[in-house]
Order: C-alpha cells, then structure tokens, then sequence
C-alpha cells in the first residue's frame, strides 16, 4: 500500500525536507511550501525581565511548553547570569511541563518537571493537570510561550488568579516570498490535491492570512471538502477547527513520521472522501 501517486501538500518549515522525503517514500507527489519563518527575540526584554524575577525569586510557578523554547529560555538566561545560579533559582521555582519535549530539555541540563502534562497535551490539559495538582491562585505564573501566544491558556490562568507572566521565546512570520505558498493554495483550490499535513497549528493562522490577503478563504473552504486533512495532534486540530477545517485524521503519536505513516497506511479513506 502506497499513496500510488497522490498529491500531498505540507507546510512544513524546519523540517521541509524530511517531510518531502517521507511522503516520497510512501509513493505520494510532496507539494511543500513553508509558511512559517522564524525570528529569534535577540533582543527580548520579556525573557531578561523573567529572569531578573527568577533570581530574585519572584516566580511561584515556571510553565514550559515546548522543547527549543525552553533550550533557547536558558541560552537567554547564561547571557547575563552564572549558570550556577540559574540551576539554583530553577530548582526553588515549581516547573510544568507540557509533554515529552520540555521534559527532554530539562532532563538535558539535570532538571526535573515538578508536574508533566499528560498526552495529548493540549492547554486544556494543562490547565486540569495543574487544577489537580495545585491551585494557582495569587501565585506569580511565567509561560514560556510558543511561537504565537496561547491567549485561551493564558486568559485560564488569569481566570483562577494567578499573576501571569508571558514570556516569548520566538515567533513566527510569514516567508517574504509567498509565491511557493500561493502556487501550492492555488493547486489545493483547482482540486488537485489530495492531502494536506499540518504540523504545527500556527501554519493553519499563516494559510488563512495568505487567503485573506488574496479573497480566496471561500474557494479554499470548498476545496476542503474534497481532500483529507492530516493533523499532527490536538492542539493543531483546534487551531483547524477554529478556522472551520476538518480534521479527518489524527495520528497514535504526536510524531512527523508518525503521521505520514499512519495517513498512507489509510489511503482507502483517502480515495473515498475524494471520490
């Protein structure tokens, strides 16, 4: 069983060309055109703001959501202060993990999770694993944040009285070439697409801006209707969802390769949804 030829189309940026190897090698034609484009906070006053209040020891409750953002959170830190006492002050601060990855980073640098967001590891989850484990309430919160901020974790923490501290790592930006991305739009709408993959759930934000821009959302949507579109997990599936996609596949593991495998493993309902 192979995609025999099918069109898949993935927005894929840091990993543009594992994507188009692995759609190859399950038979499918990879149409991969990258919509995010990533620009460091070199000069990011929120993280030397967190850390001042992390060695003074005015954090209650460190939340971690993703891997290189917490690897990049502490290069930030080194930059002004020993690493002696950035473990140290690490160490007095409870920390959240959301999910494998943060607790990789950490485990990197001799740390440990106080708390470990279970899978799926969407806000939702975060916000009932921490409604387990503590109350946040007059407690001084820091989120590391994920490309785009998570207004809906953010505002829950507000919700139950905590001081919330955002702190970004990076963020994204759309390509300054956006013909790649018109071209594979373009292609999706005409109908000769097969499969989209999405990855990561601020590429659906960028795909619906570049639609915006052009007047062709509605095209797009009708378009939808036709194809299979592959999330790479939940926290990607509400960000679809919030913008009316369908997701019509989620993998067993939140894992690029994962992913391909599993949707070229269910070509059969890949043909009956575009018959």
């Amino acid at each position: 069983m192979t995609f025999d030829g099918m069109r898949v189309v993935a927005f894929e940026s840091r990993m543009a060309a594992e994507i188009t190897r692995l759609i190859e090698r399950y038979g499918g034609r990879p149409l991969v055109a990258p919509v995010l484009r990533e620009i460091p906070l070199e000069s990011n006053s929120a993280a030397h703001e967190f850390g001042a209040r992390l060695m003074a020891g005015r954090i209650d409750l460190l939340i971690l959501l993703t891997g290189i953002g917490t690897t990049m959170l502490f290069d930030l830190l080194r930059t002004r202060y020993p690493w002696s006492s950035i473990i140290t002050a690490l160490q007095q601060a409870p920390i959240v993990a959301r999910g494998p990855k943060p607790v990789a980073a950490l485990k990197a640098v001799g740390l440990q999770a106080t708390v470990t967001v279970p899978e799926p590891n969407t806000w939702h989850d975060l916000v009932s694993t921490l409604d387990e484990h503590r109350s946040v309430k007059g407690l001084r919160v820091a989120v590391q944040e994920y490309g785009v901020p998570n207004r809906d974790l953010l505002r829950a923490l507000e919700q139950r009285g905590a001081e919330v501290f955002p702190v970004p790592i990076y963020k994204w930006a759309l390509p300054e070439d956006l013909g790649p991305i018109r071209q594979v739009l373009d292609e999706i709408i005409a109908g000769r697409v097969n499969v989209i993959l999405i990855t990561n759930a601020a590429q659906v934000d960028h795909v619906m801006r570049v639609l915006e821009q052009d007047g062709k959302v509605q095209l797009f949507n009708e378009a939808l209707r036709k194809l299979v579109v592959a999330s790479i997990g939940p926290t990607a599936s509400e960000r679809l969802r919030h913008h009316g996609w369908p997701v019509d596949f989620e993998p067993s593991h939140s894992r690029m390769g994962i992913l391909v495998k599993e949707v070229f493993e269910h070509t059969d309902l890949l043909k009956s949804k575009g018959s």
